[in-house]
């Protein structure tokens, strides 16, 4: 069984195949050579493992964000935030941060994030002489946050995988998110004030004012997604339909900037991208459900007890191997394949597992924009037209920022926990 579940797919993922064929490869030779079982176990798994409520929020979701990310929702987000932050040094950059974690709070998908608000703010920071790597590094890093804030994407497979509720992981995810924006503002913030760059503007607050009228009902996206399923009026899944419709209303009658065509088309994009999405949920449910009836994951847990390793040393340990595996695997393969494994052992340590699907998702989040393979890497590169040498040089500093919010977040669990405590009283 380790050769064809473990050896098999690990030399397959180094020869370059797709995810969903690595996994699909490894279960059918187990189920063929190894096991009883019959194949039949195969398909009821397949569709079982997709056959999930929460798993329908996914496409909802990434419609809505594909929806507002088409029109000038960016632009009006960034307009808003510049006008209330112009007297800060590094206003482009503060900016930068704070609308990509409201487009967080609309899209839980990083890349379409750094798409959309790198489009917009990349070229505004380079007239405003903002160095070309620190711009670069900004737009692919600060994208990340979208996976921590809610409605993410990432978090809904967890909940899906590791069988915990979702809008418990979205609450947790709150806070982690906005220290991370914090974090982020501060740091660039200083650099521009040491550098020498992003002189500040006086606030206005007539144009202040217009661009809050303008960014209003694009700003009503959060406030529907968030208030609807902390205000118990829908599930998250429900929430993600009301946000569809909302987007589609706003885009096509009140923007007035796409037509059916481009509606349709959004959909288009969305089915193709679930699917991507889904095609990998299903096969990782199988080898999920293949490792447990094998106790892969109870002997994983007794070999650990029997090591008496510090809990602070073992969530030290999983950090650093959730790290190298983000700089390989996207976010939501790692998130389906380790969570069957690493769930069990933290909840015999007796970690919270809705503060630690935060840590393991702040740490894919890290991958995202982590060289070598980071994909929010090639995503700037081609939204932005320049080398990819600027975007590693811009993009280490940001990594270091991430690494102390993520030791912050692991080891004070009140910053995931008080979220959950505050909105829904557990």
């Amino acid at each position: 069984m380790y050769l064809t579940l473990g050896v098999i797919p690990f030399l397959l993922l180094l020869l370059g195949f797709p995810v969903f064929i690595v996994l699909l490869t490894g279960l059918t030779a187990t189920l063929v050579f190894v096991t009883n079982v019959p194949l039949t176990a195969l398909h009821q798994n397949l569709f079982g493992t997709i056959d999930s409520f929460s798993l329908l929020a996914v496409p909802f979701f990434i419609y809505a964000g594909e929806l507002m990310g088409r029109g000038s929702v960016a632009q009006r987000l960034v307009d808003f935030v510049q006008e209330g932050v112009g007297t800060v040094r590094g206003g482009l950059a503060v900016t930068t941060v704070g609308t990509s974690a409201i487009f967080g709070a609309i899209s839980g998908v990083s890349a379409a994030c750094v798409a959309t608000v790198g489009k917009v703010m990349f070229p505004a920071m380079r007239r405003a002489g903002y160095p070309e790597s620190f711009a670069a590094g900004l737009v692919t890093a600060v994208g990340a946050i979208d996976i921590i804030i809610p409605p993410s994407v990432p978090l809904i497979v967890y909940g899906s995988a590791a069988s915990e509720s979702v809008p418990q992981l979205y609450a947790a995810g709150i806070f982690p998110g906005l220290l991370l924006a914090v974090l982020l503002a501060i740091y660039v913030m200083a650099r521009a004030w040491f550098d020498g760059f992003g002189k500040g503007s006086s606030f206005n607050l007539k144009r202040f004012l217009r661009a809050a009228g303008r960014g209003v009902w694009a700003l009503g996206a959060p406030v529907i997604i968030l208030g609807g399923i902390y205000g118990g009026l829908f599930s998250p899944t429900e929430s993600a339909a009301v946000a569809c419709v909302y987007a589609a209303i706003i885009t096509r009658f009140v923007f007035r900037e796409l037509d059916w065509r481009d509606i349709v088309d959004a959909a288009r994009v969305t089915v193709l991208f679930t699917a991507q999405i889904l095609i990998i949920v299903a096969c990782a449910g199988v080898f999920a459900w293949l490792l447990t009836i094998n106790q892969v994951p109870t002997a994983i847990v007794e070999w650990i007890q029997s090591l008496h390793i510090p809990v602070w040393v073992l969530l030290l340990i999983i950090n650093v191997a959730l790290l190298l595996v983000g700089c390989f695997l996207d976010g939501i393969s790692a998130i389906l394949l380790l969570s069957p494994l690493l769930v069990p052992v933290i909840k015999s340590l007796g970690i919270n597992p809705v503060h630690f699907g935060i840590i393991m998702t702040v740490n894919l989040a890290i991958g995202l924009f982590h060289p070598p393979f980071g994909i929010n890497i090639f995503v700037a590169q081609s939204v932005l037209g320049i080398k990819l040498e600027p975007i590693y040089r811009g993009i280490i500093p940001f990594v270091g920022v991430y690494l102390v919010a993520l030791a912050l977040i692991t080891y004070f669990p009140f910053i995931s926990l008080s979220g959950v405590r505050l909105l829904l009283g557990h």
